[in-house]
């Protein structure tokens, strides 16, 4: 009994053994199996993906290559020329219209300012001369044609009252000249509506208002596009803040008010300004008050002052006076002649408006019939 007793014990060890075996055979088929059919886990925003080894789909999410790819033919480096052979300063451009024969490029007035002649270089290296067709100091804005033939692509108009604070942004341009012709560098949509003060070479009285980003903006950059994730252009990248403890705040023309102006500076037009016919000083220059023998009551601290008011003007036939303190123009705060000027250049000439003013310490208003500016 002994005997057969541990003749069966082994059997069913045996058995058990192989009956095992195919147990976990049977479960290492089935993970297989059930591995197969289960979803890859993916992230999917763009067409860049990366397969792993695992078998698992890696997506470079933000990327802007599409939109990058969208409008990067349409951007061109612009060269300023002194005379026939030597380069003064470059900048950016962008085609944004073509017609049966031409193509017009949009860039900044400062870009081509004082220029002898004017190229532009293609994403494919070709060097074309340009013509300028009209240029302004104070929109900053300048259109440049060339042959139609002669270029590769147009960009997309887009719009940046639809732009939400945090939108994703993008600039291509050619930042420090030739060798860097091309770079694409992104940010954020920073801010709307800023009012930058700016020194122009007929005054350093100037207010824009402008977009903001923290994309990289460098010298070079001016005139290139700021585009939007879809690769539409919201603005003319205009200008920076250069100070040492600041990083990343850049400055775009919205692209509406520079379409805005597109036909007059396409026609070669100057664009007509108003005026009200006064010299102006701000109330907080007392050297230029004393020297026009004006005194102001100390509580005045911000305004524009009256010097003088031009014969035959809108002002002359107002009841405004020298020593008067203009601090609204239709209701708007002129804190400082840049701001009379940026609220005054809303209208057009031939318009009445509404001037708010201090005289002997009390406000009061009178009407402006604004007149051409002459220079």
């Amino acid at each position: 009994m002994r005997d057969k007793s541990n003749f069966n014990l082994v059997i069913y060890l045996f058995v058990a053994f192989i009956l095992g075996g195919l147990l976990m055979y049977v479960i290492a088929i089935n993970t297989d199996v059930f591995e197969s059919l289960t979803p890859t886990q993916t992230t999917s925003t763009n067409d860049s993906t990366c397969r792993a080894c695992s078998g698992t789909v890696i997506v470079n999410e933000g990327s802007l290559s599409a939109s990058v790819e969208k409008a990067y033919d349409a951007v061109m480096m612009v060269r300023n020329y002194k005379n026939a052979t030597t380069v003064q300063s470059t900048g950016s451009g962008f085609v944004y219209k073509t017609d049966s024969k031409y193509a017009y490029l949009m860039t900044n007035h400062h870009v081509i300012d004082g220029a002898a002649k004017v190229t532009l270089i293609t994403s494919k290296d070709k060097e074309i001369e340009g013509k300028v067709l009209g240029s302004d100091e104070y929109l900053d804005l300048a259109v440049v044609r060339l042959n139609k033939s002669d270029i590769i692509d147009i960009v997309e108009i887009g719009t940046s009252e639809k732009s939400k604070l945090g939108d994703t942004v993008f600039t291509i341009g050619s930042p420090l000249g030739y060798e860097y012709r091309g770079t694409i560098t992104d940010g954020i949509l920073s801010g709307k509506d800023r009012e930058v003060a700016v020194s122009l070479s007929s005054t350093n009285d100037w207010i824009m208002k402008v977009l903001q980003t923290n994309a990289a903006v460098n010298p070079g950059n001016s005139g290139g596009p700021l585009l939007n994730a879809s690769g539409e252009v919201i603005g003319i990248i205009s200008l920076k803040l250069v100070e040492t403890e600041v990083e990343n705040m850049g400055f775009a023309i919205p692209i509406e008010y520079a379409m805005s102006h597109i036909d007059s500076l396409e026609k070669g037009e100057a664009i007509v300004r108003p005026m009200l016919g006064i010299s102006m000083i701000n109330a907080t220059d007392t050297y230029s008050l004393y020297r026009n023998g004006i005194l102001l009551d100390d509580n005045v601290t911000s305004g524009v002052v009256v010097a003088e008011i031009t014969n035959n003007s809108g002002a002359s036939k107002s009841d405004l006076k020298k020593g008067d303190v203009i601090t609204k123009l239709n209701g708007e705060e002129t804190s400082n002649i840049a701001y009379l000027r940026y609220e005054l250049y809303k209208y057009n000439v031939g318009d009445t408006i509404t001037i708010t003013y201090l005289r002997d310490g009390k406000e009061r208003t009178t009407k402006v019939k604004l007149t051409e500016y002459k220079n």
